[in-house]
């Protein structure tokens, strides 16, 4: 049984577990974020964070958030955690009045399929940020109650 909560990125010890995470889950291959920005949240395992995720406002489109990075230990995939903290995510953009939560993976089969199975869709942003090789994802965020 997992848990999903939001959690405060500007405490010490919330941010020290959400490093520790993500370089458990990136292994040094993405830059640490910035947790004192945005919106973040832990999955537990018991008392155990065990995954994470982010939301930022997103500098690339109007009036929308960007995923900025979620991570699962080995140990812990294959139970719909990203997808959960992807619902999770979208509820506080909803609450923010977002239209849209926007976001890229490059090489991440796993993630892409997530993004799928959540109901995102490919798109091509009028100014592309990342990689040559990279997919870029939107979903738009339907406002009030559904």
């Amino acid at each position: 049984m997992y848990r999903i909560r939001e959690v405060d990125g500007h405490d010490d010890e919330i941010a020290d577990m959400l490093t520790d995470l993500h370089r458990l889950t990136f292994f040094g291959g993405a830059p640490l974020p910035e947790f004192d920005q945005g919106h973040w949240w832990l999955a537990y395992s018991g008392d155990f964070p065990v995954a994470f995720a982010g939301v930022v406002p997103s500098t690339h489109a109007v009036n929308a958030g960007y995923f900025c990075r979620a991570g699962v230990l080995r140990k812990h995939c294959g139970n719909a955690l990203q997808l959960r903290l992807m619902r999770a995510l979208e509820f506080r953009a909803r609450y923010n009045g977002w239209t849209s939560v926007i976001s890229d993976t490059t090489d991440n089969l796993a993630s892409a399929n997530n993004f799928i199975r959540a109901g995102y869709r490919l798109y091509r942003p009028q100014y592309p940020w990342a990689w040559p090789n990279t997919l870029y994802w939107r979903k738009f965020i339907k406002q009030g109650s559904d």
